[in-house]
């Protein structure tokens, strides 16, 4: 996992339920601009609805800090549909479903789990260039939080428009950053 930091994304081109609409998504939509990329394992599961809910919640704060979301599963993006016009909770999502039936994205991000068809819960931080900037990726039962990812893309975003500094454990915008140099080795 830890290869692809720094790596640009791979081409891809994919179907997803978005807006009421099926729409194609392709590396090109996720450039430009912040991206969030996040894999779960299945439509009409346990954990993911809970996560793409978490996600729905902070999807507007996300939006303000320029970020887009774009949640994969290897369903289709019928079945997004399916499930967006069944459940509550994800009838909240505003962003891109996409549908990844091939397992073909998956494979790019390295989450796929080929005995079993299913994506593992890998969250992807893209910057505008397409470059990935942060990785995270959990077992199947561990769900994640919105606001942890909130937190990363402000670092992320921080990082990238102050070069020379570095965003320290738990660090949330207006705190301090540290600036690496020769005088602040063994001083933290």
């Amino acid at each position: 996992m830890s290869k692809l930091i720094n790596t640009v994304i791979q081409p891809f081109k994919a179907q997803a339920f978005h807006d009421g609409k099926f729409v194609e998504v392709t590396e090109a939509d996720l450039k430009g601009k912040w991206s969030a990329v996040v894999f779960y394992p299945a439509d009409f599961t346990f954990v993911c609805p809970t996560e793409l809910g978490d996600l729905a919640d902070h999807y507007d704060e996300l939006q303000k800090m320029g970020v887009e979301v774009f949640s994969v599963s290897t369903d289709t993006h019928f079945t997004h549909k399916a499930w967006h016009d069944s459940s509550e909770t994800i009838k909240k999502i505003k962003y891109p479903m996409i549908g990844d039936p091939t397992g073909a994205i998956s494979r790019n991000f390295n989450v796929m789990i080929e005995e079993e068809g299913l994506a593992l819960r890998g969250t992807f931080v893209i910057d505008p260039e397409g470059v990935i900037k942060t990785v995270e990726v959990n077992d199947l039962g561990i769900g994640r939080s919105a606001a942890d990812l909130v937190r990363k893309i402000q670092a992320a975003q921080h990082i990238a428009a102050n070069p020379g500094e570095v965003c320290p454990a738990s660090w949330k915008p207006g705190e301090e950053t540290l600036a690496p140099s020769l005088d602040l080795v063994g001083k933290i």
